[in-house]
């Protein structure tokens, strides 16, 4: 027990082990992504500029942490964790796009559309979304075509690209806390379950129940990432968030601040926490980072 409590005691705590697997992923991410002086030049360097030197890296984290519950290396998880983070990346360009949120600042800096026009942006968007699953397809670790299969529907109609048609349509209108929930399960929830899920997949086969407890975990902690985002659009500024502050209240879309109240959003969120935590109890202290993530998702600043 003395050895076991002492290797427990020889892991890096959260902060170390978070901005590890940040500097990891920003090398793999400049890796994959064409060089900057490749052509066309300015394609090359637009995606890079909306992939590199920014951002939390959330969902590579939990791809990391879901490999690490699994038993797979870090070298296992490299390619899913680059991947779901192109997939975030071109969804951001595309969000912030004038057709869209029309939004001039991302992680603190002008957004894609504002550095490089409009047009070039749009394409910046669509070339890292096939990057994405070119990076998937090329990966020596696992079922490609498993793989590519579940990217493909967290970042389709029936995942993020469905809850945005769903926020698209509901500017104006106050949707109920159930289909709020849907939209946000669908816009964000579905490429965190992914994330998780592929990390996951580069260890040891899970069965179904430990499956579906880490899906209950994904899908609680997706959650309470939106739940917080709403809470810090209201009480962020611009200079701690990297983005526009205030800016789904000005256009009027529905957050859980406004379908709830603050004090009851905030609540809201811890809740989640708790049942993203509960949800790991099969796993022991295998999951100490995923529990860790869950804190950190919901206990974050900006």
């Amino acid at each position: 027990m003395a050895n076991r409590h002492e290797a427990m005691n020889a892991e890096p705590a959260w902060a170390e082990w978070s901005a590890e697997r940040q500097r990891r992923i920003e090398d793999v991410l400049a890796r994959v992504l064409p060089a900057a002086e490749l052509e066309p030049e300015r394609l090359s360097r637009a995606m890079r500029y909306a992939v590199l030197d920014g951002g939390k890296r959330m969902r590579p984290l939990l791809a990391y942490a879901a490999g690490e519950l699994a038993g797979a290396s870090p070298d296992a998880v490299d390619a899913p964790a680059a991947a779901v983070e192109l997939i975030h990346a071109y969804s951001l360009i595309h969000d912030d796009l004038p057709c869209m949120d029309d939004d001039t600042l991302r992680r603190g800096k002008p957004t894609c559309h504002v550095a490089f026009g409009e047009a070039m942006a749009l394409l910046a968007g669509d070339a890292l979304q096939a990057l994405a699953f070119g990076v998937l397809a090329a990966d020596l670790h696992s079922s490609h075509s498993d793989a590519c299969a579940l990217l493909a529907d967290a970042a389709g109609m029936r995942g993020m690209a469905g809850g945005q048609a769903i926020d698209l349509d509901s500017v104006g209108v106050a949707l109920p806390v159930t289909k709020l929930e849907t939209m946000h399960r669908m816009k964000t929830g579905a490429l965190i379950r992914a994330a998780v899920r592929l990390g996951a997949g580069r260890g040891r086969a899970l069965g179904p129940t430990e499956t579906r407890a880490l899906d209950r975990y994904a899908d609680s902690a997706g959650l309470a990432f939106q739940v917080v985002d709403d809470v810090l659009d209201v009480e962020g500024s611009a200079a701690s968030l990297g983005k526009t502050a205030g800016k789904d209240l000005a256009q009027g879309k529905p957050t859980f601040v406004s379908s709830l109240g603050l004090a009851a959003a905030k609540a809201r969120a811890e809740a989640l926490r708790v049942e993203a935590k509960s949800a790991l109890a099969p796993f022991g202290t295998s999951a100490r980072r995923l529990a860790e993530l869950a804190d950190w998702i919901v206990l974050r600043v900006h």
